[in-house]
């Protein structure tokens, strides 16, 4: 008799079989032409495989249905189909995997850059997504979505993505680019320090490390070792020193004498409060908040206000209102 490990294997054998060749029927109409028609079947097809817990069968069917309608352009159908693969990922409650947050990547690439389409789908992926590690998003999500939107040329919103990443070789390297293909010489060091102060307020330490050294030694307006002709390399360079000494009397002094280059920017002084806190012990500033548009920058960077309990309410309210954790 057939052992039940074996019948198993066949019965997968057979829906598979039949998987297949419903695939090849889409196909043909997709390539016949026939697109709503088409789009139509692989809708009633999802439902009907979510509703028999095939949630597997489902999503491989929206996945491959998906980069079939964008060969052919079809892209309202497409990112229906986009949003589909999303589904079956949050009804079937699947554990956060690379395969899974490398096709939601493909399928963010293909997309239009420029349709609401795909700000939802950003949005709904990142937040499916943390049901692995980072508040804000997998961070290898957060990684795959910084290289599409950098070959995009889109360096702002890439920005964002790598500063949630771990990637900060890649971070340099876009910014090195970002800077050469957009920015002014007399900003090249502005670039850097603030990428580097950002990944510092969010205690990621090691890329703030990665992405200044990345970054000098790889951009060519500037000398591949210290010191630096531009005062505010050094004082990054010097801060990332002292994060790893732990000094308060370094970290004062250090930000005292670079107080000339730290008014080019206003947010730097900002940054380099919540720093003190992070690795300084500096306790938090007794005033409400930072307020304003400085603020809600901070706010959308670090994700403030999210989830939060009420404990970490009343603490924002009495000081720093970034919250890292």
């Amino acid at each position: 008799m057939m052992s039940e490990q074996e019948a198993l294997k066949c019965s997968n054998a057979r829906n598979r079989g039949g998987t297949q060749r419903v695939e090849g029927k889409l196909r043909a109409s997709v390539e016949k032409g026939d697109y709503y028609e088409a789009h139509q079947m692989y809708r009633t097809l999802f439902f009907r495989y979510i509703s028999q817990a095939k949630h597997t069968d489902a999503r491989e069917l929206m996945y491959n249905g998906a980069q079939l309608f964008f060969s052919y352009n079809q892209l309202n159908s497409a990112a229906d189909l986009s949003m589909l693969v999303l589904e079956s990922l949050e009804k079937s409650e699947a554990k956060v995997e690379d395969e899974d947050l490398e096709h939601l990547a493909k399928l963010f690439s293909l997309m239009d850059p420029n349709s609401p389409e795909r700000v939802a789908f950003v949005s709904r992926a990142l937040k499916w997504s943390t049901g692995g590690s980072g508040k804000l998003g997998a961070p290898k999500l957060h990684q795959l979505l910084a290289v599409t939107l950098w070959k995009e040329q889109n360096y702002s919103e890439s920005r964002y993505h790598f500063l949630h990443s771990s990637d900060g070789e890649g971070c340099a390297q876009m910014l090195v680019e970002y800077s050469t293909q957009r920015g002014f010489r007399s900003e090249v060091d502005m670039f850097v320090a603030q990428a580097v102060l950002q990944f510092l307020c969010l205690k990621n330490k090691n890329s703030a490390s990665v992405v200044f050294s990345t970054y000098t030694q790889k951009h060519p307006s500037i000398e591949k070792d210290p010191p630096f002709v531009q005062p505010l390399l050094n004082f990054i360079w010097f801060l990332l020193l002292a994060v790893d000494g732990g000094k308060l009397t370094v970290f004062t002094v250090l930000c005292e004498q670079y107080q000339p280059s730290l008014k080019r920017d206003p947010m730097y002084n900002e940054y380099l409060d919540r720093i003190g806190q992070l690795f300084f012990g500096v306790p938090p500033k007794q005033s409400s908040s930072y307020g304003g548009l400085l603020g809600n920058l901070l706010n959308s960077l670090m994700g403030s206000g999210e989830g939060e309990d009420e404990e970490g309410e009343e603490a924002q309210e009495h000081g720093s209102p970034i919250e890292l954790d």
